[in-house]
C-alpha cells in the first residue's frame, strides 16, 4: 500500500515552537480507527473492546502507566502483533490483515533503531530504498528530511558518533523520508536526559506545526509530553481507555479519579453534596463543616451524596484575592522548597491537601492556622465511587 504525501514545508531550519494553545484544531475526517479491538498475550488480555478514531492531520497521544496496553496498541496498529478481535481501518479500509510494509507508516522506537553500520544518509535512505525510488529523488528526500531535522551537516557520518538527541533527529527523518500520512512514535524521548527530552519535545511540536497533513500517535507514560504535544489524550489503564479529550479540557474538568490524580499534581477531597436545584450552574459542597461553592457537573443527577472535590495546588492561595470566594480554614502541617515555589502540606477537616506558595515569601510556619483562598471556578467535583 502506498502511503499518502503530507504537503510539505520548503527545505530550512525548524523554527521556534509556538504555543499548542494557538494551533488550530485538526479537521474531525476519520483518518484510523480501532473498532473494538482485543489482544491477548497468552491468558492475559492487553487490550479489551478497544475503540479509538484518530482524526486526519491530528497528533493523539496514548498517555498511561506500564502495562496499560498503550504501546500494545501503537504496536497492532503498525502490524507488528496480530488482533484477536475487532478490526483496524485506515480510511475506512480494514488493514487489520496487512503486514507493517503494508500499511507505509513512518515508525520512531525508544532505541531509534538505527543501523550502527551505516552513515545517516545511508540510515535515511534505507525505506526508500526499499521502495525503489529513482537516485535522484532519493539523494533530494535525504537532503530535505536531514536539513528539516537539522542534521544535514551530519550525513557522513555513523549513529555511534552522535548524542542521542542527534540519533533521535535522525530517526525522525527516516520515518519521515518515506512521506507516510502516519506518524508512530512509542516513547521516542524515554531514552534521552532532561534538557535533550525539552529540546526534541520543541522539534516534534514544530513538526506537527509545520506538516499539518500528518497524523501522529504518540505513545508516552510523560504527562508533560502528551499535553504540550497533542490535539487530544487518550488516557489507558489496564487495556481500557478511561478518557479521552483535548489536553487542557482532561487537565481542568477531569471526567474521573484517576485521569484527576494521573494528570498533574492535585487534592481530592472527600465532600458532601446536599440537594440543589436542577436549574442552579453551581453546587454547595460540604466539606465537614466547611460549605464550598463549585461547578455543577454536566451529568450531575441532583441527587444528594458523597463526591470527591479536585482542587489542583497552583489554584489555592494562601492569601486573599479578588474572585476568590471559597475560604478553607487549615493547619500548616509542613513545607518544601521547590526552587520556583513551595509545596505547603496542610490539613482541613482531617483531610490532607497541598498548595504552592510563592517561593519569594517565607512559607508560614507549622503549626499555624491559615485560611485557604480559592475561586469557585478552580474546583470540580466528581462521583465518590470513580
Amino acid at each position: 500500500m502506498n502511503a499518502g504525501t503530507p504537503s510539505l514545508p520548503l527545505p530550512g531550519a525548524l523554527s521556534a515552537p509556538g504555543s499548542h494553545a494557538e494551533r488550530e484544531p485538526a479537521a474531525s475526517i476519520e483518518h484510523i480507527r480501532f473498532d473494538g479491538v482485543g489482544i491477548r498475550y497468552g491468558r492475559q488480555t492487553a487490550l479489551s473492546g478497544f475503540d479509538l478514531t484518530l482524526h486526519a492531520g491530528e497528533a493523539l497521544a496514548l498517555l498511561g502507566p506500564s502495562g496499560s496496553g498503550k504501546t500494545t496498541a501503537l504496536r497492532a496498529l503498525a502490524g507488528f502483533i496480530p488482533i484477536a478481535e475487532g478490526h483496524i481501518r485506515l480510511h475506512g479500509r480494514d488493514i487489520s490483515g496487512l503486514s507493517p510494509q503494508q500499511r507505509g507508516f513512518g515508525i520512531v522506537v525508544q532505541n531509534y533503531a538505527l543501523f550502527p553500520h551505516m552513515s545517516v544518509a545511508d540510515n535515511v535512505a534505507f525505506g526508500l530504498r526499499a521502495r525503489r525510488l529513482p537516485r535522484a529523488e532519493m539523494r533530494t528526500r535525504i537532503e530535505h528530511y536531514l536539513e528539516l531535522v537539522g542534521m544535514r551537516q551530519y550525513a557522513r557520518r555513523r549513529p555511534l558518533d552522535l548524542s542521542g538527541g542527534q540519533q533521535q533527529r535522525v530517526a525522525l527523518a527516516r520515518a519521515l523520508a518515506i512521506r507516510p500520512d502516519v506518524l508512530l512514535m512509542d516513547e521516542p524521548l524515554s531514552a534521552l536526559d532532561a534538557p535533550l527530552r525539552r529540546e526534541m519535545l520543541g522539534e516534534l511540536i514544530t513538526l506537527h506545526r509545520e506538516l499539518p497533513d500528518l497524523t501522529m500517535l504518540f505513545v508516552t507514560h510523560d504527562q508533560s509530553e502528551a499535553l504540550a504535544l497533542a490535539d487530544r489524550v487518550g488516557l489507558l489503564r489496564d487495556g481500557e481507555l478511561l478518557a479521552l479529550d483535548v489536553p487542557k479540557r482532561l487537565y481542568d474538568r477531569p471526567p474521573n479519579r484517576f485521569t484527576a490524580e494521573f494528570l498533574g499534581q492535585t487534592n481530592l477531597l472527600a465532600v458532601e453534596i446536599p440537594q440543589h436545584p436542577d436549574n442552579d450552574d453551581m453546587l454547595n459542597v460540604c466539606l465537614g463543616k466547611q460549605v464550598l461553592r463549585v461547578p455543577r457537573p454536566d451529568d450531575w443527577t441532583g441527587a444528594p451524596g458523597p463526591g470527591w472535590l479536585c482542587l489542583r495546588p497552583h489554584l489555592l492561595s494562601l492569601e486573599p484575592a479578588a474572585g476568590m470566594n471559597n475560604r478553607l480554614d487549615s493547619r500548616v502541617l509542613g513545607a518544601e522548597w521547590k526552587g520556583s515555589h513551595y509545596r505547603i502540606e496542610l490539613e482541613a477537616e482531617g483531610q490532607t491537601l497541598h498548595v504552592e506558595a510563592n517561593a519569594a515569601l517565607p512559607p508560614p510556619a507549622v503549626g499555624n492556622r491559615t485560611t485557604l483562598s480559592f475561586a469557585p471556578t478552580a474546583g470540580w467535583l466528581l462521583a465518590r465511587d470513580v
